[in-house]
């Protein structure tokens, strides 16, 4: 008997719908459009691939999105001087700069840059402050995209026992304080935890946020089980996976996550979500 899926293509294909009504009641009682800022440095194919996407999802429901895309030999000067006219213009809401940023770019720094009202990615210290507080306003999209998926296939994690592997400021620690606010009991892996197999073994919720291919062994999960997988990789044929081997996991849970359709649309729906916030915000 294989798992039932959890699908996060259908799910944020209906809330980008409801986004959208929002954007038209707006835009009927004569406000201006939302805009989001996508910075984009260098050329990685990966990157702009899902800054294309990205733009397309803004669309969709009525958004103006407007691309930045620099050489990769800006500086961090060059790009912070950007970051700050964006911060000041009062016609963009939200600012996406796409990640991996170049080695001679402080990530952090520039993360730190982006106002907090406009940072629609959720890493801003203040924003992820405010959640790890249970007071969240722009949450780190990817936790925030799994917990809407969860409550939709009505999951309540309330109490069960979840255990995150991967504990990057990205997904897993954003991921576990999500999960303690709806109080479940949170167990965080990393690369330094011994016993990896019992941890999973025991768990209600598996959350594997690794980049790592088969990471855990799907004769760890068993039929009680629900599992979401974070990671995407490309196989040398050409297909994408994730972090988990799907074909003999779903075999061995309740519910899964796919890859693709899983876990990323749901991630990419959380961004315009956020940026639909804080135009929101930037109208009062």
């Amino acid at each position: 008997m294989s798992a039932s899926i959890l699908d996060g293509q259908s799910v944020a294909a209906q809330i980008k719908q409801q986004l959208k009504q929002t954007l038209d009641a707006h835009l009927q009682h004569g406000k201006r459009a939302a805009a989001l800022a996508v910075i984009l440095i260098g050329d990685n194919p990966a990157s702009r691939v899902y800054v294309d996407a990205k733009r397309g999802d803004c669309s969709d429901i009525g958004m103006q999105s407007w691309v930045h895309h620099l050489a990769h030999d800006t500086t961090q000067a060059q790009l912070i001087e950007l970051i700050e006219s964006l911060n000041n213009n009062r016609n963009i809401d939200g600012i996406l700069v796409q990640l991996p940023l170049p080695p001679h770019i402080n990530t952090q720094v520039i993360v730190e840059c982006i106002a907090p009202d406009k940072d629609v990615d959720g890493f801003n210290p203040i924003n992820l402050g405010k959640l790890a507080q249970g007071t969240p306003f722009l949450r780190p999209c990817t936790p925030h995209g799994i917990m809407q998926l969860l409550a939709h296939y009505r999951l309540d994690v309330r109490g069960t026992h979840a255990v995150v592997i991967g504990a990057s400021t990205l997904v897993g620690r954003p991921m576990a304080l999500e999960l303690l606010m709806q109080k479940a009991t949170v167990t965080v892996c990393h690369s330094a935890t011994t016993h990896l197999e019992r941890h999973v073994s025991c768990a209600d919720i598996v959350i594997v946020a690794t980049g790592v291919m088969d990471v855990i062994s799907p004769t760890w999960l068993n039929r009680s089980q629900i599992v979401i997988d974070v990671g995407i990789h490309r196989t040398a044929h050409g297909l994408l996976r994730g972090d988990i081997d799907f074909t003999t996991a779903c075999q061995n849970v309740a519910w899964i996550t796919p890859v693709p359709g899983g876990v990323g649309p749901m991630t990419r729906c959380a961004l315009l979500q956020n940026t639909v916030m804080a135009y929101g915000a930037h109208l009062t």
